[in-house]
């Protein structure tokens, strides 16, 4: 088994490979990659039925779902891969110009990263995500995937570097790390000046232990505390079918919704229409947890303390009534994780104070927040969903995994 220091070394010698390739190398060897992972899907498969298997009992279901593949979700990896094929090239875009009265001309110019590891845990479709935006961004890539996913993460790896491969550039600039213990996470984080930047996706312990203890420049993806405000001039059943969206399609992720809050004014006539289409008409019900002022109306379990600053990741929706959209505002402020929260409303004023006032990431009006997606933002794929305000903010796609530096051009100035 090679070390983890030995793997950081043959990605940052293969940066030249990738940074020096030009936009049509890169989108060739990005669509031979997608190639060889349809191809591979056979052996791709096989690896995560270890990687469920040894997980059985171990992760809950949602989880479960989170890790498992299937031969349509292989075809959506490629179909990612192909997709950031398509997109502009960041690396060499000028990004502004100012020409100088002494005649200097200075370019603020896009350039790669060099080497960006991400650390992440049970989704290996992370693994062709972002391999392939780093590889678009001009970056090595170095991948450190949680234990449960390994075996999964390792075929993915495989078939992409075939593609490199096959495409004429060095394999290496795709790595993933052999060892799944904290070691590993802990080399990766001392590695300043050998990785330019980490990104860690997973729970908010990975997450706070990269930020905390990182020599590393750490591009912070935070958990999802995503809110959904029904306001009193929401249509209902646009209410409902957004909540359902949002909690139910796929609970298991960052942007899936976690807390209901809803006007005074209309939670006797909403909150038994919402019990009805999450509890009693779902296969699957959705365990409520209601505020004092809830409980009133509808059946559900008493919200604990910690339920409004709960990423359930579950079948568990937090319900709360609010006063109107100030006081939802103020609730998002105390109890949001910056992510995606959402307002209801048919009134175009207070959907505009809920914009406005509201901090983070993503802030949507009339729909849900399940859309906080680089591939729904038009990115292709996405490396993260940024929480954070400095350099990057929500879905993490190709600009975002660049640096720039300025290009100054003169005739023999001297100051």
């Amino acid at each position: 088994m090679a070390s983890t220091m030995e793997l950081l070394a043959l990605a940052k010698n293969s940066r030249q490979s990738i940074s020096l390739a030009t936009t049509e190398k890169k989108n060739e060897a990005l669509c031979l990659m997608a190639d060889y992972l349809i191809e591979n899907t056979d052996a791709i498969l096989q690896a995560n039925e270890l990687d469920m298997s040894a997980s059985k009992g171990i992760l809950s279901e949602v989880m479960m779902d989170r890790l498992a593949l299937s031969v349509q979700r292989i075809e959506d990896m490629a179909k990612g891969i192909r997709e950031v094929a398509l997109l502009p090239d960041p690396v060499g875009a000028v990004m502004r110009t100012v020409s100088r009265p002494n005649g200097l001309v200075i370019e603020k110019t896009s350039v790669a990263m060099g080497v960006i590891a991400i650390i992440y845990e049970s989704r290996p479709n992370v693994t062709s995500d972002a391999a392939s935006l780093a590889l678009k961004a001009g970056s090595a890539c170095v991948l450190r995937s949680g234990k449960e996913a390994h075996k999964s993460s390792e075929a993915i790896v495989c078939a992409l570097r075939k593609g490199l491969k096959a495409a004429g550039l060095d394999e290496n600039c795709i790595v993933l790390i052999e060892d799944t213990t904290r070691q590993s996470a802990n080399e990766i984080m001392a590695a300043a000046g050998i990785v330019d930047l980490l990104i860690p996706r997973g729970g908010a312990g990975l997450i706070r232990s990269c930020v905390d203890n990182s020599a590393v420049p750490v591009l912070e993806t935070g958990t999802g505390i995503c809110h959904i405000y029904v306001d009193k001039d929401a249509d209902f059943d646009m209410a409902l079918d957004i909540i359902e969206n949002a909690k139910a399609s796929r609970p298991s992720v960052c942007n899936s919704a976690e807390v209901c809050l809803v006007n005074k004014e209309i939670a006797n006539d909403f909150l038994p229409l919402l019990h009805e289409r999450l509890v009693t008409k779902r296969e699957n019900p959705i365990e409520l947890r209601l505020c004092e002022a809830s409980q009133k109306i509808i059946e559900g379990t008493a919200a604990g303390e910690k339920d409004f600053d709960t990423e359930f990741l579950d079948y568990i929706l937090a319900v709360k009534v609010v006063s109107d959209v100030r006081d939802a505002v103020a609730h998002i402020a105390l109890h949001s994780t910056g992510h995606s929260d959402v307002i209801v409303t048919a009134n175009g004023e207070t959907a505009q104070i809920f914009l406005s006032r509201v901090d983070s990431a993503a802030v949507y009006h009339n729909a849900s927040s399940r859309f906080t997606d680089g591939g729904q933002f038009g990115l292709g794929c996405e490396m993260g969903i940024s929480t954070q305000k400095l350099h990057a903010r929500g879905p993490l796609g190709l600009e975002e995994l660049c640096t720039y530096k300025y290009i100054i051009r003169g005739n023999g100035q001297i100051r």
